[in-house]
C-alpha cells in the first residue's frame, strides 16, 4: 500500500495537505483546551462558596457545642446555632454544585470543539487521502495483471484530452493505433494514466 504518490508534484501536494490538516487539528484541539480553562474558571465563585459554607457550618457546630455546655439554657442556644451551621453546610453543597455543572459545560463544550472541527477536516481531507490510496493500488494491481497496460492505455484514451496532446501521435490517431495494439502506443498511453494517478512505470 503506497501512502505518497511517486510523482514529484503531487507527493508535494499531498505532504503539504498532510501538514496542513494535522496543523489545523492540533490548532482545534488547542483552541478546545483554552476554552475549557476559561470554563472552568466560573466554577471560581463555587469554590469559594465551598470554602466559605464549610468555615461556618466548622465553626458555627463549634460554637454550638459550646452553647450547649451552659447550664440550663444550652439545648435552647444550640438550636439556632446548629441550623445555621446547617445552612453553611447547604451553601457549601451549593458550591460544589456549582463547580461540578461547570465541569460537566466545560467537558462537553470541549468535546463538540474537538469533534465537530475534526471531523469535518477528516472528511475534507482523509477521506479524498484514502480514495487516492485506494485508487493507486488498484491501478498498480491493473499495471501487474495480465493486459493490465491495455486497459490503462484506454482509460488514458478517454480521460482528459488535453494531456494526450503531449504524446506523439501515429498516423491514424491514438486511439487507433491502440486497437491495433501498437506497444509504444501503449506504453506511452498507460504511462500517461500512472502519471495521472501519481505513479511512475
Amino acid at each position: 500500500m503506497r501512502l505518497y504518490a511517486q510523482t514529484p508534484a503531487r507527493r508535494s501536494r499531498q505532504l503539504i495537505g498532510d501538514l496542513i490538516a494535522l496543523s489545523l487539528i492540533a490548532m482545534t484541539v488547542a483552541f478546545a483546551l483554552v476554552v475549557r480553562e476559561a470554563i472552568l474558571t466560573l466554577a471560581e465563585p463555587g469554590r469559594k462558596a465551598e470554602s466559605a459554607g464549610d468555615s461556618l457550618a466548622s465553626g458555627l457546630d463549634s460554637a454550638g457545642d459550646a452553647a450547649s455546655k451552659v447550664p440550663f439554657v444550652g439545648g435552647s442556644l444550640k438550636k439556632p446555632l446548629q441550623s445555621a451551621a446547617d445552612a453553611g453546610t447547604n451553601l457549601s453543597d451549593a458550591g460544589r454544585s456549582l463547580q461540578d455543572t461547570v465541569g460537566h459545560v466545560a467537558t462537553l463544550t470541549t468535546i463538540a470543539l474537538i469533534a465537530l472541527p475534526v471531523a469535518v477536516i477528516l472528511v475534507m481531507w482523509l477521506v479524498p487521502r484514502l480514495r487516492w490510496i485506494r485508487r493507486a493500488a488498484t491501478t498498480r494491481l491493473l499495471l501487474d495483471a495480465p493486459g493490465g497496460a491495455d486497459l490503462l492505455a484506454l482509460r488514458a484514451l478517454t480521460g482528459p484530452q488535453r494531456s494526450l496532446a503531449a504524446l506523439a501521435t501515429p498516423p491514424g490517431g491514438l486511439a487507433d493505433a491502440w486497437r491495433r495494439g501498437d506497444p509504444d502506443v501503449i506504453a506511452d498511453l498507460s504511462a500517461l494514466s500512472l502519471r495521472r494517478a501519481g505513479l511512475k512505470p
